[in-house]
């Protein structure tokens, strides 16, 4: 007996309120954009620079011990990671600890590091470090830039890709809906003020594989029905065809939600922006490839001239 989140054969009428999950979305987008504007985003140190020192120890690395002796320095954003190398040997633990910059400074002054270091060796006497690194508010903005080219260039290789696989209006769609999941993305860590790091980059970019793994799903199926169903209503064949697909989005939506929810609860300070990245990015990837790509092309339309034996379709035959 299969465990099934929803009936085999479901009808639902996903676009009855069409005009307002679609006007929704516009809101929020807009809103999302308002607060980038407004109140900006919570950079980490990637993007404003700072100070990385090395630590070297005998004893094991405590992230939560190091992370209560720097406490009271109130040095703002502090992020501490332990580093794992085979060369190293037994007694060779190391970790990484990124102090932000202070008040505009292109680094973390010295009689900084002096403190960091005498609270650190509060904790455990025989630590040493080995090495204090700087980037500065140049490097930080070359980071920016990146990132942002990283972006554009994905959302730019799915809209060739969906052109390809199926029409532009697809590809229109499906991009409308990845900028839609981007935006809300970046308004939600605006309006909470969690930290916004190259992680939570990396986080963004697994949010539009996603949400385009859904979306080419929904739309491989409508396509199938297009040509299936040559004179039935466009708007009643995206509704067939999200229902079709409805129990296979609902479980990979559904366990990945779990998995993440785990995580958010046991994973910690570090990762825990990382993952409500790709924990938000799932709902709203999810809700867009039904309420803003299949709305787009419902209003663009699409060829469905019945003469054509691949009506529905330009590029059928195009593998993926």
């Amino acid at each position: 007996m299969r465990l099934r989140l929803v009936p085999q054969e479901t009808n639902f009428d996903f676009f009855r309120f069409r005009n307002a999950t679609f006007g929704a979305s516009i809101v929020a987008v807009i809103a999302s954009l308002v607060l980038w504007l407004t109140v900006g985003l919570n950079f980490g140190i990637d993007f404003l620079g700072g100070t990385t020192i090395r630590t070297e120890s005998a004893a094991a690395v405590d992230v939560g011990a190091y992370r209560a002796a720097l406490e009271p320095l109130a040095l703002g954003d502090v992020v501490i990671s332990e580093v794992f190398d085979p060369t190293f040997a037994p007694d060779q633990n190391v970790a990484q600890i990124r102090v932000q910059a202070q008040d505009g400074a292109e680094a973390v002054t010295s009689d900084t590091v002096a403190s960091i270091e005498a609270a650190l060796q509060g904790v455990d006497p025989s630590i040493t470090f080995p090495s204090v690194e700087s980037v500065g508010p140049k490097v930080s903005g070359e980071l920016v830039t990146t990132a942002l080219v990283a972006l554009g260039a994905a959302i730019a290789a799915m809209l060739v890709y969906i052109w390809l696989r199926f029409e532009w209006q697809f590809a229109v769609g499906a991009v409308a809906a990845l900028v839609h999941d981007v935006i809300l993305t970046i308004g939600i860590f605006s309006l909470l003020q969690i930290r916004f790091d190259l992680a939570t980059i990396a986080a963004l970019l697994t949010v539009l594989g996603y949400s385009i793994n859904d979306t080419v799903v929904i739309f491989d199926r409508l396509r199938e029905n297009l040509i299936k169903f040559k004179k039935t209503p466009l708007i009643e064949v995206m509704n067939r065809s999200v229902n079709e697909t409805l129990a296979r989005t609902l479980m990979t939506s559904g366990t990945t939600l779990l998995a993440l929810i785990a995580l958010l609860v046991l994973g910690g300070d570090v990762i825990r922006g990382f993952v409500f990245a790709i924990f938000w990015g799932v709902i709203v990837g999810t809700y867009s490839s039904v309420y803003v790509a299949k709305n787009v092309v419902l209003m663009l339309g699409v060829d469905r001239d019945p003469k054509s034996p691949d009506a529905g379709t330009q590029f059928a035959d195009v593998d993926a």
